[in-house]
């Protein structure tokens, strides 16, 4: 049973078709089975700064430690306030100019199998380093 272990913010860069900026994003620890562990890892960015560079329903997060991470945007929004619009679901997940102004991108990985592939991975996480051993 997976168990929800902490959560941390980060400070990276998107990448959609070369063109970059600045991005905040928030990464969650879950964990898995045996020794592995879960990274949920969810940002948000502006629609028309992605419409604008040709972003169709992926684009890559560099996070802070240089990894470059595929995110997707799954065409459910879940920011588009009282407005009563879908949030964006055309299409299998594209986005187009009828979104929300704000999408959520998000990514999973399991790749992780040891606490120093995870803390290499994500420095994020720098402050679980000592709930871990504390835990383990």
């Amino acid at each position: 049973m997976e168990k929800h272990l902490v959560q941390a913010d980060g400070n990276g860069v998107i990448d959609v078709n070369g063109q970059v900026s600045p991005v905040t994003y928030t990464v969650s620890l879950k964990e898995g089975r045996g020794q592995s562990y879960e990274v949920g890892i969810r940002l948000m960015a502006p629609r028309d700064w992605l419409l604008q560079r040709g972003f169709n329903r992926d684009a890559v997060l560099v996070s802070q430690s240089g990894a470059r991470i595929p995110v997707y945007h799954d065409g459910a929004n879940h920011h588009d306030g009282a407005s009563g619009h879908d949030g964006g679901r055309h299409d299998g997940g594209h986005l187009d100019s009828a979104a929300a102004i704000s999408i959520e991108l998000t990514a999973r990985d399991d790749s992780c199998t040891s606490e120093a592939d995870l803390l290499g991975k994500y420095p994020e996480f720098d402050g679980f380093r000592a709930a871990a051993a504390a835990r383990f």
